[in-house]
């Protein structure tokens, strides 16, 4: 039976995801490996994708491949010109031409040689590849995908995609990216100033704590779940944790107690909820009038429970369902691999089955 891999080559995280069709069904399962390309050099890009493909594929034939990427915008590339043709070389480098597919930002499938021709259509285009997959499983929704970076919120409205941003300039102006994550973001880049015993701290600008930190000091992720490097270099511990987020006010763990610099997370969470309640808010007051009722909130990523429901129940939204609830977490967190993998299975095989059953676990869970 045919099988795909769908690859999200991040300039961070890398993420595959292999979709193999059953008579009886489909096998799904995916992979999530942090691979911060500016640290570990591009020279190793193609070594990475290659242990990913033997853990996740074994011996297995692949029959095709999906692509999307992200990467291209990491400074080790001059331009994303010259990013999108190093990761497709890489890719090639294994895969050879004829195998590989690569999503544009219209939902276009090129192959690896019309990519290079279209950098542009190609560049940053992994929300694209989860908008196909929203607008075959939901008739109208609001997809919001949180991982340890961004968030993409991805308007469907009668199973057609329709972001307004084809890249990320526009779709930061539009309210389609938040560049907040789970993980990676600067807490100076959320708050400008912080609650202290009672007063209002401003805080420093330097690169002291993320929102990892924040994030496993309020036991919202678990040591395990902090991929990336620490602001400081140093371990991931709560202690650790709680002294990189006294530093954004230039105090430490001597000055400030554990209470002081758990309210101090607490008000930087509160923000990044309201950083991401307002991008939906503007995406969302954009196609009410198009939609018969309340278009329901589809939330998945790293974040999809701790910041991403959160968000929309702020704004009041109720018909919210978990992507994990039906695919489980792995799958969630790597949702774009997943989704180009079933468009590139698709150009040989219908995934029909596959896009089935996920509306049916949909319609149980919303009750319709």
């Amino acid at each position: 039976m045919p099988s795909s891999i769908g690859w999200d080559v991040g300039g961070a995280n890398i993420k595959a995801c292999l979709v193999k069709l059953e008579n009886d069904g489909f096998h799904i399962r995916s992979i999530k490996e942090y691979f911060p390309i500016w640290r570990k050099g591009k020279e190793n890009l193609s070594l990475k994708i290659r242990e990913i493909h033997d853990r996740i594929a074994g011996k297995l034939d692949i029959d095709v491949i999906g692509l999307t990427m992200t990467a291209e915008l990491s400074d080790i590339y001059f331009t994303k010109r010259e990013g999108i043709e190093h990761i497709i070389n890489c890719m090639e480098s294994i895969y050879g031409n004829e195998k590989i597919k690569v999503v544009s930002n219209d939902l276009n499938i090129f192959s690896a040689d019309e990519a290079r021709k279209k950098p542009n259509k190609v560049a940053a285009s992994n929300w694209a590849a989860t908008g196909w997959l929203l607008s075959r499983i939901m008739n109208t929704c609001i997809g919001v995908d949180v991982g340890s970076t961004t968030c993409s919120i991805i308007p469907i409205v009668n199973r057609i995609c329709r972001a307004e941003g084809m890249n990320d300039l526009e779709k930061l102006i539009n309210g389609e990216l938040i560049y907040t994550g789970v993980l990676r973001t600067n807490v100076a880049t959320i708050i400008s100033k912080v609650p202290v015993r009672g007063r209002y701290a401003r805080v420093s600008s330097e690169l002291f704590a993320l929102t990892g930190d924040v994030h496993l000091v309020l036991n919202n992720i678990k040591e395990e779940d902090y991929t990336t490097e620490t602001a400081d270099g140093r371990g991931k511990t709560r202690t650790e944790c709680l002294a990189r987020i006294a530093r954004i006010v230039c105090a430490d763990v001597d000055m400030l107690s554990e209470r002081d610099i758990i309210n101090i997370a607490k008000y930087i969470y509160d923000k990044q909820i309201e950083q991401i309640a307002e991008g939906i808010h503007q995406v969302y007051t954009r196609i009410i009038e198009e939609c018969v009722e309340e278009p329901p909130i589809l939330t998945m990523g790293l974040g999809e429970k701790i910041l991403a429901r959160k968000a929309a129940e702020r704004l009041g939204l109720s018909r919210i369902v978990c992507l994990s609830d039906i695919f489980g977490r792995e799958i969630s967190i790597a949702t774009p691999s997943a989704a180009v993998a079933l468009i590139a299975l698709n150009t040989i095989k219908p995934v029909t089955s596959v896009i089935n059953s996920i509306k049916q676990q949909l319609s149980r869970i919303l009750g319709s």
